[in-house]
């Protein structure tokens, strides 16, 4: 599992949300999936500190930007078990730079 250190430490801009996942989902599956589309660097889903089951979403950090895109417009409402997986370019710093406008 990763610490809030590490996710501070990828490339936000070269990293993609992938959400909707259906429980059967592992990191190795989401891996094999997304290397088709570029390369990536690291695969992270959350997951519950009693059950160890993931939340249902995922990160995927690829090493080129260009390739997150493209990971976006291609992946985006694949299905996976059945289900549309939705996936889009991960929000960390975009909440990050709401919180630091200037108010005043």
């Amino acid at each position: 599992m990763a610490s809030l250190a590490q996710v501070e430490h990828r490339n936000q801009d070269a990293t993609v949300y992938v959400g909707n996942l259906e429980p059967q989902v592992t990191e190795d599956l989401l891996l094999e999936l997304f290397v088709q589309v570029g390369r990536v660097q690291s695969v992270f889903m959350p997951k519950d500190k009693v059950t160890q089951v993931h939340n249902g979403y995922g990160f995927v950090e690829f090493t080129d930007i260009l390739d997150a895109d493209y990971a976006q417009t291609v992946m985006n409402m694949l299905k996976l078990y059945g289900r549309p997986i939705r996936v889009s370019k991960s929000s960390l710093n975009s909440k990050q730079a709401e919180l630091s406008k200037d108010v005043g």
